[in-house]
């Protein structure tokens, strides 16, 4: 399977994640329906994906003609209807449990039964969230890092009904698109954000213990670990509440005080200083 032997795709989300896998779906010549029930939101979103093939125009790493031709594939949809016939259905909701449950139990009352469901989650069981479908042979899990555009790591989670053909299907689609599969278990967080968001919490730990301030926790982890950016940062590129919604994750799935969110992690959320889609976490954005 080739991503030219795709007809249809649909993401649900038009958030960040959402978005960069929809331009990334497009720019690989893939038609794409992005849904949200915020038109604004989609709105927004085709600018931002514009702008960023304008950019790449400029660059000379887009031509004109193909810029026009990759927005064009794109169409936006507040009705879940309009998603009906896709042939892949890639969910990037919000990381909530029974959220993802409740829009994949109706994506299998919509959609065509030979329809595969994919879900982006980032640390939830890939299989109780197929256990809310008729289809759990469908269901698999395909975690793109963000931004979508530019990293080229895609996790593949195959919950415990997964079949051989979704599996086969799933890598083949992310190898065509210029990713990276890589084949991980259903455990919470998978690798990615098992190993990735420990360390973010340390690092919050370090910021509440009084240990160092945030700019200097994350330079001593560039400056001394060659990460291109510090922990607290990416957490506020992320978004803090993500980041918490993982750690919980992690915490609940493992049983294990290791996984424990940081009280700051929590006091920050409850603020609503979520990071830079918020304007504020550990850094203040003034991105207007």
């Amino acid at each position: 399977m080739n991503a030219a032997a795709i007809s249809g795709i649909a993401v649900l989300g038009a958030g960040q994640m959402g978005g960069g896998i929809a331009q990334t779906m497009i720019a690989c010549g893939l038609n794409v329906t992005l849904y949200d029930i915020d038109s604004t939101a989609l709105a927004n979103r085709r600018a931002s994906i514009d702008k960023a093939f304008e950019r790449l125009v400029a660059k000379g790493r887009m031509s004109e003609e193909e810029r026009i031709g990759a927005i064009a594939r794109l169409s936006l949809a507040t009705d879940l209807e309009l998603c009906r016939e896709a042939e892949l259905v890639i969910e990037a909701a919000p990381e909530k449990l029974r959220i993802k449950q409740l829009l994949f139990a109706e994506l299998d009352r919509l959609c065509e039964p030979q329809t595969i469901l994919a879900t982006n989650t980032s640390s939830l069981s890939v299989t109780e969230i197929a256990a809310a479908t008729n289809r759990p042979d469908r269901v698999i899990g395909i975690h793109f890092m963000n931004p979508v555009p530019v990293m080229a790591l895609v996790e593949i989670i195959r919950g415990l009904a997964t079949s051989d053909d979704t599996y086969v299907k799933a890598r083949a689609l992310i190898g065509a698109i210029g990713k990276t599969p890589v084949t991980v278990r259903d455990f919470p967080g998978f690798v990615s954000n098992r190993v990735l968001m420990p360390m973010i919490n340390e690092a919050i730990y370090t910021v509440y213990e009084g240990v160092a301030t945030p700019e200097d926790v994350d330079q001593v982890m560039q400056l001394g670990m060659s990460h291109p950016m510090g922990p607290l940062a990416l957490a506020d590129f992320i978004g803090l509440d993500t980041c918490l919604s993982i750690m919980e994750t992690l915490h609940d799935g493992f049983g294990d005080s290791k996984y424990r969110p940081c009280p700051l992690l929590r006091a920050y959320v409850a603020a609503g200083w979520l990071g830079r889609k918020a304007g504020k976490g550990f850094y203040v954005y003034n991105d207007s």
